[in-house]
């Protein structure tokens, strides 16, 4: 006993040293687009101290270079005399400072990208996505620390999930604490003079902040809001926050969103709150509110606690964003946004699209979320011929997986209690992620099957899933479509001036010689325009020709094209039984 009470005497000193940060952000000149920084840094014990900026964001899978946008990082000591600061890498700063218990460092962050994912700042608002303003040090990552926001004196609102800090009130500031790194950046931060209002759904309060002018209606967003928070916290039967916060860019082109713990922020076009563009925005928020629990803690274990130097590689974003994406469709009939009809159309267009792009027979899903970070965020004129977005083919294998448990069980097990199961285990039992091996053996003891031949056809294979074994025992009717059709293989834009915008590998456009960017100066000796070129397209033939005369790089010149017969697949879902238990259960 007498040891361990001296090992802790021992080891008091020592905890009670522990390098601590307070940062200030402030916003001197909003019109410039510069945040400035300042980190005060406290217990410092070491020679040196090497402050990193992260290279990505969570939630966004590429590496942007955030430390592209900091000015020269300086450091003083607590007489005010400079530190010697050295750049170590493309995102690291060392900094001298033996000797020096508390010093303080400075930079600025130019930040004008308005994206869910970017800092901006001008004379309407500043919005800080943390991953790009805020420098660490790997011996804080994971200690508390405190931010004081200083918003322009134009700028009236600071609205963040962050938890308020008890700090002494100083005039002009916002304080606030956050446990580690992961929460600082987590937590983005909206400063300004945005609406602000709430509703009560699941339990717990949620407040939503508008930024930019709107159609919205601020009672009908609580209204239906509400329903989308209700019907997803349903799936799991129970919330992890205490409170949650909605961050709203209404701007002239929408981006969509990105998820957080306990917040989001949704980029949406303005006019977006009525007609079918509303049901497209609570479609997006339905998406980024069931990441609350898919990805934020139902997550592959790479994906937390983060490396933020570099690329996090999984191949289960499939399961975090294409699942997701299921969710977010089968949520919205729940709460009464779709009929079944709608609900199967929007699922059949899916799978259609998943089916009938080339790309699917190329890139298993299981590749494309491991490739996320050079290809999902850099498509490419050549992507469809080569790629599969996870979003959309995840979210045909959750329909699968779904009906099947459903079928399977007779209606005792279904995708909901898997997530159930996912989020009890690893989210609040095990408190980590899981690896691809467990995933899968978790999946096929859920399901009472062993679900490798699964995994290897649709997963980290390309077949064409066979919708009528799932589908059909739910009292639905499939019927393949799939037929040969004459088509030159490529997809036009422009009007007056045509130009090549794609080409399919293997058609007809490619044999001839065509290549994305080429202008179509004439056909068959008519000069013609987009819509003229392709109604003479649309009548020819599997065999029949056509001459082309096409512009690359102001040169011109001619090609003879052959037309051929193209094959894609495609799907019909008709409701067989619209009273059927298993589709009433599955649709309820």
């Amino acid at each position: 006993m007498n040891k361990i009470i001296a090992l802790c005497l021992f080891l008091l000193p020592l905890l009670s040293r522990a390098m601590e940060l307070t940062y200030h952000l402030s916003m001197p000149q909003p019109n410039s687009h510069y945040f400035s920084v300042k980190i005060d840094v406290k217990g410092n014990t070491a020679n040196t101290q090497e402050f990193k900026l992260p290279v990505w964001t969570p939630g966004s899978y590429l590496v942007r270079e955030f430390s592209k946008n900091l000015n020269q990082v300086k450091a003083i000591d607590a007489t005010n005399k400079e530190l010697v600061v050295t750049k170590k890498s493309k995102n690291a700063w060392e900094i001298q400072c033996a000797g020096q218990e508390n010093f303080t460092v400075y930079y600025e962050v130019y930040a004008f990208e308005l994206s869910v994912r970017t800092p901006f700042l001008d004379n309407t608002h500043g919005f800080v996505a943390g991953a790009g303003v805020f420098m660490y040090t790997e011996a804080t990552k994971n200690q508390r620390g405190f931010l004081k926001v200083y918003p322009h004196a134009s700028f009236k609102k600071v609205s963040t999930a962050l938890p308020s800090a008890d700090f002494k009130a100083e005039l002009g500031c916002f304080n606030f604490v956050f446990e580690d790194y992961d929460q600082l950046v987590d937590c983005p931060i909206e400063i300004g003079n945005q609406v602000e209002f709430d509703f009560m759904a699941a339990g717990l309060r949620h407040r939503v902040v508008m930024y930019g002018e709107a159609n919205y209606n601020v009672a009908q967003l609580q209204q239906d809001m509400a329903k989308v928070v209700q019907a997803a916290t349903d799936v799991f039967g129970s919330n992890p926050n205490k409170d949650y916060l909605f961050i709203v860019h209404n701007v002239s082109d929408g981006q969509g969103g990105l998820e957080h713990k306990n917040s989001c922020v949704l980029s949406v076009s303005r006019w977006s709150y009525a007609g079918s563009n509303y049901t497209g925005f609570i479609n997006l928020v339905a998406h980024e509110y069931f990441h609350l629990w898919n990805v934020k803690r139902i997550r592959p274990i790479e994906l937390g606690p983060f490396n933020y130097d570099q690329e996090c590689y999984t191949s289960l974003l499939w399961v975090m964003e294409g699942i997701t994406s299921y969710y977010d469709e089968l949520l919205l009939k729940r709460a009464g946004f779709y009929t079944k009809e709608e609900f199967l159309n929007k699922l059949q267009s899916q799978i259609n699209y998943v089916e009938g792009t080339p790309g699917s027979r190329v890139q298993p899903v299981a590749h494309a979320s491991f490739d996320a970070w050079i290809k999902a965020y850099r498509p490419n004129e050549n992507s469809s011929n080569t790629t599969m977005t996870y979003y959309s083919r995840g979210a045909v294998l959750g329909a699968v997986l779904d009906a099947y448990l459903i079928q399977k069980s007779n209606k005792k097990r279904s995708l909901d209690g898997f997530m159930q199961l996912l989020y009890t285990k690893y989210a609040l039992e095990l408190k980590r992620g899981f690896t691809e091996v467990e995933f899968e053996l978790e999946l096929s003891n859920y399901c009472g099957e062993d679900m490798h031949a699964f995994f290897t056809n649709y997963v980290n294979g390309t077949q064409i899933i066979p919708y009528q074994k799932y589908f059909e025992p739910m009292g639905l009717m499939i019927k393949d479509q799939t037929s040969s059709q004459a088509s030159i293989g490529a997809v036009f834009e422009g009007e007056e001036i045509v130009k090549v915008k794609s080409v399919r590998r293997g058609s007809a456009a490619e044999e001839a010689g065509l290549s994305v960017g080429d202008e179509i100066l004439v056909c068959d000796g008519y000069r013609v325009y987009k819509s003229m070129l392709e109604g003479m397209l649309n009548s020819l033939s599997p065999g029949e020709s056509m001459m082309l005369t096409v512009a690359r790089d102001e040169k011109v010149f001619q090609v003879k094209f052959i037309m051929k017969s193209y094959t894609k697949p495609q799907f019909s879902i008709q409701i067989k039984d619209a009273n059927a238990p298993l589709l009433t259960y599955w649709l309820r």
